[in-house]
C-alpha cells in the first residue's frame, strides 16, 4: 500500500510536475498515481485542483496539499504527517 497518493489526469503538465517532486523527495516508492477521470467522486471533488497530493495523518485522518507547492512546502507537509524524504 502506497502512503502517497497523486490525483492527476492525463496531460496535466502541473500533475506531472508535482510527481517529479515526489520522485526528488526519494518516495516515488511510496506514491500512487490516481487519475481523477475514472473515479466520479474524485472527479467532481479534484476537477478544479489537481494535482493533489494526499496522506494520512497519525490519526488516519486524510491531509491534502494542494497545488501550488515547491520542495520545501512538500517537505514541511511530509514531516508534519511523520514522512521522511531520503535527500
Amino acid at each position: 500500500m502506497s502512503d502517497l497518493t497523486l490525483y492527476s489526469t492525463w496531460g496535466c503538465h502541473l500533475c506531472e510536475q508535482a510527481e517529479a517532486l515526489v520522485q526528488q523527495a526519494g518516495l516515488a516508492d511510496k506514491l500512487q498515481v490516481r487519475d481523477i477521470v475514472d473515479d466520479e467522486v474524485l472527479f467532481a471533488r479534484f476537477r478544479v485542483h489537481i494535482p493533489v497530493l494526499a496522506a494520512s495523518d497519525a490519526q488516519g485522518q486524510e491531509q491534502l496539499l494542494y497545488w501550488p507547492f515547491d520542495h520545501s512546502a512538500l517537505a514541511s507537509w511530509l514531516a508534519a504527517l511523520d514522512l521522511t524524504t531520503t535527500d
